[in-house]
C-alpha cells in the first residue's frame, strides 16, 4: 500500500495520507466532492478518475473516509499536470490541501514541468506552495461534466 504517513493536527485526531487506492472503494468517496458543480461526477465516476490518474494522494480521516485528494496525469518522463485538488468543506482550513500538494510535488519533483490551472482566487494558495502564475488555454465540454460513460451511438 502506498501509505505515506500518519499525521496528526489540532483539528483531526488522525489523518492518513496514501498514494494508492488500496482499501478504497466508491463508498469512501461519498462526502460531497465536486462542490458547486451543476452536474458533478458521482462516486463511481470519481473512483474511475482516481484510477485513471498517473499519481494520486488521498487524505483519509480516522473514520476511513476520503476527505481530500489530489491527482496528476503524466508522461512519466518530464511533465505532470495536476487537474484535481479537493478537500471536503468541513475539513478545509486545516492544512490538508497544502499537505496534499506537498506530497504530490514529492512524487513528481524530478520532472521538468509540474503544471496546473486554477481560478484567479486560488492563485495565492498555489503561489504559497512554490507555483508561479502563467497562462493557460482551456476547453470545457460542460455536457460531459458528470463523467458518465458514453452510450452506444
Amino acid at each position: 500500500m502506498g501509505l505515506l504517513c500518519l499525521h496528526s493536527n489540532p483539528y483531526n485526531s488522525e489523518m492518513i495520507y496514501q498514494t494508492s487506492l488500496d482499501g478504497i472503494t466508491e463508498d469512501h468517496l461519498t462526502g460531497g466532492f465536486f462542490e458547486g458543480w451543476p452536474d458533478p461526477p458521482q462516486p463511481e465516476a470519481h473512483f474511475r478518475i482516481l484510477q485513471g490518474s498517473s499519481y494520486v494522494v488521498l487524505a483519509i480521516g480516522d473514520d476511513g473516509m476520503v476527505i481530500g485528494y489530489i491527482t496528476a496525469v503524466s508522461d512519466h518522463v518530464s511533465c505532470a499536470y495536476i487537474p484535481y485538488l479537493e478537500v471536503l468543506s468541513d475539513h478545509r482550513g486545516q492544512g490538508i490541501g497544502s499537505e496534499l500538494v506537498r506530497k504530490m510535488i514529492d512524487q513528481v519533483s524530478t520532472f521538468y514541468m509540474i503544471d496546473l490551472s486554477c481560478d484567479e482566487m486560488i492563485v495565492p494558495f498555489y503561489a504559497s506552495l512554490g507555483f508561479e502564475p502563467g497562462r493557460a488555454m482551456l476547453m470545457r465540454n460542460y455536457d460531459r461534466q458528470a463523467s458518465r460513460p458514453l452510450g452506444p451511438d
